[in-house]
């Protein structure tokens, strides 16, 4: 984790996303904004391509160049994840410290928030020598079909 992300308020919501490219100085574009809006409205990591051809079948006409372009910028700004996988990148909503599920059946990768007991915490800092700051878990399972439902 980075440090200046660790001074900064969380972003967890559209516009906790908005106010933080305004407090960057970064300009809200009408195309930035679709794809923050898109993000959000879609909780779960698309590629660049999916966010094309999404905002496009909504009728929010955005060229590729443009999609790619914003993508790198919100991204590389913290505003929003991106996730390397070895089939290309994706992009989630959220920027700040948190875990994943990864479906194998889907490729799909779900965001989660998982807190640690602090005494497993202390365990891994007295076996490593390193202060724990910040962690994120990669889970990894097939959805039950059961869980498929919700």
């Amino acid at each position: 984790m980075h440090t200046e992300a660790a001074r900064r308020k969380p972003i967890r919501s559209l516009e906790d996303a908005l106010e933080h490219c305004q407090t960057l100085g970064m300009r809200l574009s009408k195309q930035r904004r679709f794809i923050l809006e898109l993000l959000w409205q879609e909780k779960e990591h698309l590629s660049a391509r999916e966010i094309y051809d999404r905002l496009n079948q909504q009728g929010k006409e955005i060229g590729h160049t443009s999609v790619y372009q914003n993508l790198e910028a919100l991204s590389a700004q913290g505003v929003i994840e991106c996730v390397e996988r070895a089939d290309g990148r994706l992009y989630g909503n959220i920027s700040d410290p948190h875990s994943h599920v990864n479906c194998v059946d889907t490729n799909q990768i779900m965001d989660v928030h998982v807190e640690l007991p602090p005494d497993l915490l202390q365990q891994i800092e007295q076996q490593t020598g390193v202060k724990i700051t910040s962690y994120s878990i990669n889970f990894y399972g097939y959805r039950s079909s059961e869980a498929a439902s919700l």
